[in-house]
């Protein structure tokens, strides 16, 4: 879609109430379904819980400030996990890095030779042939 269309709609859809919204909304996914020559980018595992609440919701007639209002605190439900989920990629990935670092400085290090231990020496021997004690 060329992006002056895509504005367009855009500027249109901002000025409707949420429940034309949705009514706007079935009737894309009624176009998508018969009519897309390719799909949409297919969302993650948060957005696909989040809509399938939202078309919960829907089914039980809901009213649309409610649903409104209860996916705006999923969204930022969500933007916290995925901040979670960032930041727990960032120490996953500093773990790696230090790991790998650590085994490129093992492999290229060489350890310096120890001399070998002298065993220890023997008492010297009596010249009795006995022990002193």
């Amino acid at each position: 879609m060329n992006p002056t269309l895509r504005d367009r709609i855009v500027r249109t859809i901002e000025a409707l109430p949420d429940e034309r919204g949705y009514q706007l909304l079935d009737y894309v996914e009624f176009l998508e379904s018969k009519y897309a020559e390719r799909t949409a980018q297919a969302p993650n595992a948060l957005q696909r819980f989040a809509e399938g609440v939202e078309d919960t919701l829907r089914a039980g007639r809901v009213s649309a400030s409610t649903i409104a209002e209860t996916m705006g605190l999923m969204n930022k439900a969500m933007g916290v996990l995925s901040g979670v989920a960032a930041a727990g990629k960032s120490v996953a990935s500093d773990v790696v890095d230090a790991a790998q670092r650590n085994v490129a400085r093992a492999t290229t290090e060489r350890p310096t030779a120890v001399p070998p231990t002298p065993p220890p020496a023997a008492p010297p021997a009596d010249s009795s042939g006995g022990t002193t004690t």
